[in-house]
């Protein structure tokens, strides 16, 4: 098994109630096209899936088997023409060959072809989501959430309301192609923030918000979930507080909030009892990027009780009284983490120090490049050793089942906290950001971790039993 390792910057008025997200099902075609769309206000050609923003709701059923014919018909030259499509958070046992990862697990698509995945996700549910895996195309639009329900979800008895509706999207998003923001060295901040699709941006028009529709006194179950390129998201809706029940794929101890950090990648499940008076609140999703603001709607959509007049809310951000505490996280199986209980005494253990040179991201002091074979064709073209491996001194070789445990530093990388999300595989989190002392009774299994700020020192665990070239990157 080869666990294939890169820190890649990927950047790196009225409103109106947004259509139910358009659903396909796990058998389907998946069309990638241009468009011009204006999301929040400002019209800009790009990348889509199924030409829309974000991208079809692939809504899937507990062990489902998946066949998704991806499409290349990518017309404008100011942005990439190939493509690929990673489903982010789908382990992909024994198929390594359909997760999507340019250059480590597949060729890009050129334009004009298609790539036919067919895997299986046994017995995963929850919330993911899909994106280009191709430089950092998917900043152009190429995103979208993909869930899997499960009809024996031991949730279900804590919410009434879990459908198309209630999956909730934050994103980042830019007015340039991502080909002119590659070219920037140092910070790229987004233009706006859209929730479900829709925002405004400063200076712009008053372009209509997202509407999210309640009852009042059903509970619901919003999937929210992190389709960013770079910033994290503080993530509340104003008088109500929110339950989590699922992270990334993964069941856990219930937990209320009243406001939930959501990170590149991540995704939740919150319960959200609808037992305020009726009227409009404001949801508010606030980028750790500087200079943010409310003022006009930005970084807003809208909770809005049936029976509430179609006006922009006049609710207030109250103080938080019950912070999210990752430390605090557990998985409902209460899964211990695997191996001898203690930092450094698992069967492989690896510290991956990041670094920033002249605006080039580092592990290890090494700077991924992409290899001109992908790593899994490399492999199967009779590569004998690692070191045979290119690109050199970003590939590392694991052992089949082995417990590895991986401590990443945080040295204070510029545009921090990055989050860390593994192929192939959920990981304990035995010591979260923010939190010095390691738990292997009860961590929260998870794909997508924070790094945390400087001096932390995040610590994760998996078992090497899915073979396979896997990425390991923010």
């Amino acid at each position: 098994m080869f666990l294939h390792t890169v820190l890649a910057c990927c950047f790196l008025a009225s409103s109106h109630a947004a259509a139910p997200p358009y659903a396909i099902p796990p058998v389907t075609e998946l069309n990638i096209v241009n468009r011009v769309i204006a999301p929040d206000g400002f019209a800009r050609s790009a990348t889509l899936a199924g030409g829309i923003f974000p991208g079809p709701l692939i809504k899937a059923q507990k062990n489902d088997n998946f066949s998704i014919n991806v499409v290349n018909q990518l017309r404008d030259k100011t942005m990439p023409l190939s493509t690929s499509v990673h489903w982010h958070g789908i382990r992909q046992n024994k198929t390594n060959w359909a997760d999507g990862t340019s250059f480590v697990s597949q060729c890009p698509i050129p334009s004009n072809q298609s790539f036919l995945h067919q895997f299986s996700a046994y017995n995963q549910t929850g919330t993911y989501w899909y994106h280009s895996h191709f430089s950092t195309q998917y900043c152009d639009g190429l995103r979208g959430p993909l869930v899997i329900y499960d009809p024996e979800d031991p949730h279900k008895d804590l919410y009434d309301v879990d459908d198309e509706n209630t999956v909730i999207t934050i994103s980042d998003w830019y007015h340039d192609p991502s080909t002119m923001l590659n070219q920037i060295v140092g910070a790229v901040p987004n233009n706006s923030t859209l929730i479900n699709g829709l925002g405004r941006y400063p200076g712009g028009p008053m372009s209509p918000l997202s509407v999210i529709n309640v009852e009042r006194g059903k509970r619901y179950r919003f999937r929210v979930i992190g389709l960013s390129c770079d910033p994290s998201f503080n993530f509340t809706i104003d008088g109500h507080t929110m339950t989590i029940i699922e992270a990334d794929g993964v069941e856990t101890v219930p937990q209320t909030v009243d406001s939930l950090p959501v990170y590149a990648g991540q995704r939740y499940s919150v319960v959200v009892h609808a037992d305020q008076p009726v009227d409009n609140y404001w949801v508010r999703a606030l980028s750790n990027l500087p200079n943010q603001t409310f003022a006009g709607g930005l970084n807003q959509a809208i909770l809005r009780y049936i029976g509430a007049p179609n006006e922009d809310p006049t609710s207030s951000q109250r103080a938080f009284n019950l912070r999210f505490n990752e430390a605090k996280l557990a998985s409902l199986t209460n899964t211990p983490a695997p191996g001898i209980p203690e930092i450094g005494k698992a069967d492989i253990n690896i510290n991956f120090v990041s670094s920033n040179v002249n605006g080039r991201f580092l592990m290890n002091n090494v700077s991924y490049h992409n290899p001109p074979t992908p790593i899994l064709l490399q492999m199967l073209s009779g590569a004998q050793h690692p070191s045979d491996l290119l690109p050199s001194g970003s590939v590392y070789e694991l052992p089949p089942n082995k417990v590895v445990e991986i401590t990443i530093p945080e040295s204070g990388a510029p545009g921090g906290p990055h989050p860390m999300h593994l192929h192939g595989h959920n990981f304990a989190v035995v010591r979260v950001a923010g939190n010095s002392t390691a738990n292997f009774v009860n961590p929260i299994w998870r794909d997508t971790v924070s790094m945390g700020l400087s001096g932390d020192n995040v610590t994760i665990r998996f078992v090497t039993d899915n073979a396979g070239p896997w990425f390991f990157h923010w």
